[in-house]
């Protein structure tokens, strides 16, 4: 670590930092280097331009809102829809960003729950030639942005997240040793979810340019890594799987240093594989030499990304050791415990809930009250849905989700959601969504359902229906008419028995 880089950290690491104030700070340590190129002729931005930009949109924003208003940014996928958030925060406004592939209604959902003032479908309704010079004034503590997600109660909440939460705890990432090396980092994420809003925000910190697809596709993946010589991936499970399939290992990617992977437990032997396609370092003469490294990540959008984290180095295989079936370590500021039904914490191997609490947690689901009060204890831990135990070293083993929710090539699908939108159909009974396990994908929403007597509803049409009503990555992918669903004695659907009926 250079004396350098430390005074990077320490400029950015200063507890004022906000969203609306990022890409300033980032403009001072980082300047005219490189932030983001995108594909099929994107943007390709430095820093300082990037800064630029947002003090001259955050000046159109906030002459169209007031402190305090929300603003959903629902942009293309796309770096603009980062810098315009931090525009917004910068006007003094809390951004919500959605994902294009949303559809009408539930982008008409996250405006109506939001109470947004403004909606932005491009940067073009707020570019104007003066610039908001100076940041409204917000405190690390303050909501800095509403992330919409969807939930075991249906229809998606806003996770209120703060400036600490977003970009307090990536600061960290200024100590990277940048200027030590040549980095570039392949990304096809959605910027509107958590984890490609972190991810990019990471980046950007650590100084380490993005190339930025704006939608994943493996082979031009596979071509950007080899062509571009990039040393970094980050995906998620379903994204390698498909790279996998694409013949990842018979492309150049030597050039890559380290893989990365978050959102869904990643595979072992998959993680093995990309890490002996990755190398330590390129040797002038010798080529390229050992290999790379796989670092995995656990969180979700009610921390603000991450807060447990494991490598796997070259020739060591952490991630099939002891720490390969575990969530990893702790991140600074966080605590993890697993409690049974009455919160009480279970010793090592008993099987409960998975808690969480730390710097990330968001403050509230916006104006839903008893939504927050059933994620959240009165002592602040966060109850996550998900299970786990203690294994071996004390660390953390995931063993399933307690809540009905299909995690789709990194996305997550929440059931009853799903159930809701297809009851709404008048020739819909009553649904049922399970998940189907899928190599590619990691699992496949499916539907049960049973229709009202007399219908002649085509699966077709009940398709079309979803499309319509669901992004593209909620819509089941198959269906199945019963005349009854199973159930148990006190008349709840038995889904354990549903994954049967598609056989």
């Amino acid at each position: 670590m250079t004396t350098r880089s430390i005074a990077r950290a320490a400029l950015l690491i200063k507890r004022d930092l906000t969203l609306g104030t990022l890409m300033d700070r980032l403009a001072r340590v980082h300047g005219g280097r490189p932030l983001v190129t995108e594909a099929e002729g994107g943007l390709a931005l430095t820093y300082e331009q990037a800064a630029k930009r947002v003090r001259r949109w955050a000046g159109g924003i906030a002459d169209r809102t007031q402190p305090g208003d929300v603003v959903v940014v629902a942009t293309a996928n796309g770096y603009e829809q980062l810098l315009l958030c931090g525009a917004a925060s910068r006007a003094g406004a809390i951004p919500a960003p959605v994902n294009d592939q949303m559809s009408k209604d539930e982008i008409a959902h996250v405006v109506k729950d939001s109470g947004a003032a403004l909606v932005l479908r491009s940067a073009v309704e707020v570019d104007r030639a003066e610039p908001q010079v100076h940041a409204c004034k917000s405190a690390p503590g303050d909501v800095a942005a509403l992330f919409y997600t969807s939930g075991t109660t249906g229809k998606p909440k806003g996770a209120a997240l703060t400036h600490r939460a977003l970009v307090g705890q990536v600061a960290s990432a200024a100590l990277w040793p940048t200027r030590l090396h040549r980095d570039e980092a392949v990304i096809a994420l959605p910027v509107a979810h958590i984890m490609g809003f972190a991810v990019l925000i990471g980046l950007g910190v650590a100084g380490i340019p993005a190339y930025l697809l704006p939608r994943f596709h493996p082979v031009k993946v596979l071509d950007a890594i080899e062509s571009r010589r990039a040393t970094m991936f980050i995906g998620v499970p379903a994204m390698y799987r498909m790279m996998d399939e694409a013949h990842a290992a018979e492309r150049d990617l030597t050039s890559v240093r380290v893989w990365a992977s978050g959102a869904d437990a990643m595979p072992q032997a998959l993680a093995e594989r990309f890490k002996k396609m990755g190398a330590t370092v390129t040797v002038p003469l010798l080529g390229a030499v050992g290999q790379a490294s796989f670092a995995e990540g656990y969180g979700m959008v009610e921390v603000g990304g991450g807060v447990a984290a494991k490598v796997s180095l070259p020739y060591l295989g952490a991630l099939s050791g002891p720490l390969g079936e575990a969530l990893g370590f702790a991140l600074p500021g966080y605590e993890m415990r697993v409690v049974d039904d009455a919160g009480v914490a279970l010793a090592g191997g008993q099987v409960g809930e998975l808690q969480v609490r730390g710097p990330g947690v968001l403050t509230a689901y916006w104006g839903d009250e008893d939504a927050t009060n059933a994620v959240l204890t009165d002592d602040g831990w966060l109850r996550t849905g998900d299970l786990a135990r203690k294994g071996p070293l004390g660390l953390l083993v995931f063993e399933g989700r307690s809540k009905h929710v299909i995690k789709h090539g990194g996305y997550s699908v929440y059931a009853l959601e799903v159930e809701q939108v297809l009851e709404q159909h008048p020739d819909v009974l009553e649904a049922s969504v399970v998940g189907l396990p899928d190599e590619r994908l990691g699992e496949l929403p499916v539907a049960v359902v049973r229709l009202t007597p007399g219908s002649t509803l085509k699966k077709a049409k009940l398709e079309a229906y979803a499309a319509e009503h669901l992004a593209e990555y909620k819509v089941p992918k198959r269906y199945v008419v019963v005349d009854e669903l199973p159930r148990t004695g006190t008349n709840k659907v038995q889904k354990a028995e549903l994954a049967a009926l598609f056989d």
